[in-house]
């Protein structure tokens, strides 16, 4: 065995696991809404969400790898041993978050990093960072939460007292179709999360591949990049099987419960944006907290913001989202 095979073998395994987690932090900004409001079986959502990840991933990821793998740092600095700590390092915060049940972002994990091996090296693109990839963080979730607001107050309402939305007495003869919308909706997040989460991954694991094997040009980097996506996005589905569980419990039925109404609005908003963010910009954002901020603005419409911020599921989320970014950035930088 060559050692540059074993020099590339740790950081592509480091890559699998790090898939693994992601999968499971996935699984519940995906299907939390459908399985909320009982539309699928728990048992299914991990072949789901896996094949769909996977097609985000080919067809719609090429922008944000490029960004994670290339814009952030210097990409010269992207050694095996480098982004063998950089993936370890977000892998463990994310572990973390998946052990305590709570959708944790891999992006802003992922970012904080790389930004950490960009410190220790003196190779920051801060332009990037500070000006487009940090404030899509805060503006893009607040996004959500408005729009799932006012779809909430102004469009759910309405046609609520109007009896044209989803209740148990009407629409009995369209209650496939509807669920076929809430499943068709879910799968749209799951490839979004493709879009965008697998790049977490791909794009370094990509950057180091081309930098070890001397590869140079755009389109030589495209096939590093989609064979380093092959071997990532599978691991979504087994990383759903094994955590994605607690999670959907936490998202899907601690919040808030669902109406299907409400819960196609929660996916249609959170995927729109985040696939907004990975073909337009190439922005690695957090699809978790996209999801979150529809769930609570769906839920502001509903009982009011006094009866949902209340909530302790809420608070930990917020907690976990400062930490776990936290301890991917401390973790690299130490072992840099």
């Amino acid at each position: 065995m060559s050692p540059l095979f074993n020099h590339l073998l740790i950081p592509f395994l480091v890559a699998i696991f790090l898939g693994i987690t992601m999968g499971g932090s996935g699984t519940g900004p995906a299907f939390s809404a459908a399985y909320g409001a009982n539309v699928i079986r728990k048992s299914l959502i991990p072949g789901l969400f896996g094949i769909m990840v996977f097609l985000g991933a080919i067809l719609a990821g090429k922008q944000t790898a490029s960004t994670i793998g290339k814009d952030l740092i210097n990409p010269e600095i992207m050694t095996f041993t480098v982004v063998s700590i950089i993936l370890f390092s977000v892998a463990i915060s994310l572990l973390i978050a998946n052990l305590f049940g709570i959708p944790q972002s891999t992006s802003q994990s992922t970012v904080l990093a790389i930004f950490a091996a960009g410190i220790y090296f003196h190779e920051v693109n801060a332009q990037k960072i500070f000006l487009e990839v940090i404030p899509a963080w805060f503006v893009l979730p607040l996004i959500s939460f408005f729009l799932s607001l006012f779809f909430g107050r102004f469009i759910y309402r309405p046609m609520r007292r109007r009896g044209l939305t989803m209740s148990r007495s009407t629409n009995v003869n369209r209650k496939p179709l509807i669920n076929g919308l809430i499943l068709v909706m879910s799968l749209y997040v799951a490839f979004s999360i493709g879009s965008n989460n697998v790049a977490n991954a791909a794009g370094p694991i990509a950057t180091m591949t081309a930098n070890e094997l001397n590869i140079y040009g755009d389109k030589n980097f495209i096939l590093v990049m989609i064979i380093s996506t092959l071997m990532v996005a599978p691991s979504f589905a087994i990383g759903s099987s094994i955590f994605g569980d607690k999670i959907l419990n936490n998202t899907g039925k601690e919040i808030v419960l669902f109406g299907k109404f409400e819960a196609g609005i929660i996916a249609f908003v959170s995927a729109t944006l985040l696939l907004l963010a990975s073909v337009t910009k190439g922005i690695p954002t957090s699809l978790v907290q996209l999801n979150v901020a529809a769930i609570l603005g769906i839920g502001v419409a509903k009982l009011g913001p006094k009866n949902i911020f209340k909530k302790t599921e809420v608070k930990k989320f917020f907690m976990m989202w400062i930490i776990a970014p936290t301890i991917s950035f401390l973790l690299c930088l130490i072992l840099i």
